[in-house]
């Protein structure tokens, strides 16, 4: 591809964005898939010019004063240094290119915005959402968003049913990956951003290791499951945290993952299989019955706003609307959790999320209905159950944020049933 197709790639990509709810490096896969001339370099390129476009969107829409994604991907070029006249060369509608600029594009290139823009535009976030974001990161909101416009690590968390993290942190490293282990949990491993091909290693096909956010990784150990125990995972997608469980139990006992997406439970069998999972128990939610679990996780469906470094196109999907109807079915989760939690023992409430409304504001809403919980503090849980130090965002609660802890913005309650 020329430098003028790629670009022209770029476009038409962010305009198929506009119209789907894939996340948008699935998206650009199959975007591909169905473009076999692109060669890899292409793919790469045009991918890192997306998702440029997406961190920056609020930037770029503002210097062209326009959302149009020709407008967003010619203000990608300017920030890159490239002047009119390169502009107009790669605009000529030449070569698979796109077509020539229009006399409001040549005008929005030469006249800049004057003034300052407002600081959702600086600092990349949805207006309406201000309050809240100001309301969850406090004063370290400006820090916490230039944190979200980064690209995040690649955490993995170590599967135990098959290898130790020194026996994998070994091979990835004589496989040419810059491997250290993670800070806090005890079986995580990081790699910088950007590193390809871990999903083609023999570990990997092995079922040595899964692609988890090291936050991830922590509200999974924070749930605590001892082997024997019978576990609940609602809404368990495709199951990263079941998996994870599945390893601290050291596979005795039995782990119900439920979801309303079959195909998400059919992603998670599949995953189960390559880590030699045998006590995992796959099934649509609301076939549970009226059986009680010792451990019961509520990983909630939330806004993502702690994953926009990986997801940053879920920045410009969520509004006002989507927003009350998460909440809600995170209050209807939390009521069918603590339904199936047994006397004496624990429902652990998680997002990936870093807005209170999600967090702390359905936690007390959810305690002020059922006086028969009690919040266990986090700092405790993680004390009692892990050599490693706490995290620094482990108190009462556990907050994870990507200024403070270098993971994805998470949130954790970990509640008991009185007897």
């Amino acid at each position: 591809m020329t430098p003028a197709a790629r670009l022209q790639a770029a476009i038409e990509i962010l305009d198929g964005l506009n119209g789907t709810a894939l996340p948008a490096d699935r998206f650009i896969r199959d975007w591909f898939r169905k473009r076999r001339y692109a060669g890899s370099k292409d793919r790469v390129a045009v991918a890192e010019r997306v998702f440029d476009v997406l961190r920056h969107r609020n930037a770029f829409a503002w210097r062209m004063q326009s959302e149009a994604p020709r407008a967003l991907v010619i203000a990608s070029l300017l920030q890159e240094g490239q002047t009119a006249d390169s502009i107009h060369a790669f605009f000529r509608g030449e070569g698979y290119g796109p077509p020539p600029l229009t006399e409001g594009e040549i005008q929005a290139i030469a006249s800049p915005p004057r003034g300052e823009p407002p600081s959702h535009v600086r600092r990349e976030y949805p207006q309406w959402l201000e309050p809240e974001l100001q309301r969850g990161l406090g004063e370290y909101l400006p820090e916490e968003m230039l944190a979200m416009r980064e690209r995040a690590p690649i955490d993995l968390r170590v599967n135990t049913l098959k290898a130790t993290r020194s026996d994998v942190l070994q091979q990835l490293r004589e496989d040419g990956f810059d491997a250290e282990s993670t800070r806090y949990s005890p079986v995580g491993i990081r790699i910088p951003a950007g590193a390809r091909g871990l999903e083609k290693t023999a570990l990997f096909e092995a079922g040595a290791f899964e692609l988890q956010d090291e936050a991830s990784q922590i509200a999974a150990l924070m749930a605590d499951p001892k082997p024997g125990m019978r576990v609940l995972d609602l809404a368990a997608g495709t199951g990263g945290k079941s998996l994870a469980m599945a390893a601290q139990m050291r596979n005795e006992g039995e782990i119900v993952a439920t979801d309303v997406d079959a195909g998400r439970l059919r992603q998670l069998a599949v995953r189960a299989e390559r880590a030699g999972v045998k006590i995992l128990l796959p099934g649509l939610r609301g076939g549970e019955g009226a059986t009680l679990f010792d451990r019961v996780l509520v990983d909630a469906p939330c806004s993502g706003t702690g994953t926009w470094r990986r997801q940053p196109e879920l920045r410009w999907r969520l509004t006002a609307e989507r927003l009350e109807a998460l909440r809600a079915l995170q209050a209807q989760l939390l009521e069918e959790g603590a339904r199936h939690t047994k006397p004496g023992s624990r429902l652990i409430y998680a997002t990936c999320s870093v807005l209170p409304c999600e967090n702390e504001d359905q936690i007390a809403a959810f305690l002020a209905r059922h006086t028969d919980f009690v919040i266990r503090d986090a700092r405790g849980v993680w004390s009692g159950s892990q050599a490693t130090i706490a995290p620094p965002g482990a108190g009462e609660f556990y907050r994870a944020t990507p200024l403070v802890d270098d993971t994805d913005g998470f949130f954790a309650a970990v509640l008991e049933r009185m007897v």
